[in-house]
């Protein structure tokens, strides 16, 4: 099988190139570097990919590529990037692997819970409605773009892709500093939602996309056990055996981060993940402090 992956330097593509080379699948990485081999594509967001001709043979595509949503304030040009990045970037690839002779049977797409929005206690599944926030309107318009694959042919799975856990980038990483420093603690109430999956698992839910045809649409790539903020600050503390009483609240958060502390660390979003459950989906990490130990082991 031969796979073409964007965004394969991230922290998803990198442990992704280490399980599909265990499986023996030929790969076609896409960056906007030079490519140093035939297994490298040069490939942009605007532009798209410099020698489409070398797509023809990709039987399963996993689109993986996108701006950096977290760090400091969103100004008017970070938004711009944001959304750049995913809808004309996503627009870009599903034109090519539409022109191509013979089409890619598989289209794994990104996408994130962010699609929900602020949601409170509810619980969501595939099927909730969209949220009305920016995130939200960059995850539908990102989706539209994906499904245009669909409308080629080509099965399509949308990713709506939770908190993934590891020591080596992420939120968990960001965090594991100050709780090491001893300066964790509860952000704004402690209670809002954080819908989260193990790195491996991750990997996991990409591989079963791929190998399962009855697998399409939108697929929340979550743990079955959301945790609230509280009880997730609460676990990394017992895992790194650091205190966690040195809370965040809600008016500095939005006093430094703005928008983007509104809706990466203040809003709630319980989300569910109903298709992989109902599909034969096994977690290995479906437990938030196991999760924990195996990230930062």
């Amino acid at each position: 099988m031969k796979i073409l992956i964007t965004g394969a330097s991230g922290l998803v593509g990198k442990e992704l190139q280490k399980s599909f080379a265990a499986k023996g699948y030929e790969m076609l990485l896409a960056s906007r570097s030079e490519p140093k081999d035939d297994n490298h594509i040069q490939w942009t967001i605007e532009e798209g990919f410099s020698e489409p001709e070398k797509l023809e043979g990709i039987d399963v595509v996993v689109h993986l590529a996108g701006e950096n949503v977290s760090g400091l304030r969103w100004t008017d040009d970070k938004k711009k990037a944001i959304r750049d990045s995913r809808v004309l970037g996503t627009r870009n690839v599903v034109d090519a692997i539409s022109k191509l002779k013979k089409k890619p049977h598989t289209f794994i797409a990104s996408s994130a819970i962010g699609f929900y929005g602020e949601r409170g206690d509810e619980e969501v599944t595939e099927s909730s409605a969209a949220g009305d926030n920016f995130l939200a309107g960059v995850c539908k318009e990102w989706e539209a773009e994906s499904r245009r694959a669909e409308d080629a042919g080509i099965r399509t799975v949308l990713l709506r892709t939770g908190i993934v856990l590891s020591k080596d980038g992420g939120a968990l990483a960001t965090m594991l500093t100050p709780f090491k420093l001893g300066v964790g603690g509860v952000v704004g109430s402690g209670k809002q939602w954080m819908s989260w999956i193990s790195l491996e698992d991750e990997i996991a839910v990409i591989n079963f996309a791929i190998e399962n045809e009855n697998i399409r649409g939108a697929v929340n790539a979550v743990s079955p056990n959301p945790a609230t903020n509280e009880e997730f600050t609460k676990t990394l503390g017992e895992v790194l055996y650091r205190p966690t009483f040195i809370p965040l609240p809600e008016f500095a958060v939005s006093m430094i981060f703005g928008e983007m502390g509104d809706a990466l660390l203040l809003a709630s979003t319980k989300v569910m993940p109903k298709r992989l459950e109902d599909a034969g989906f096994e977690f290995k990490h479906p437990n938030l402090k196991e999760a924990i130990e195996s990230a930062v082991a």
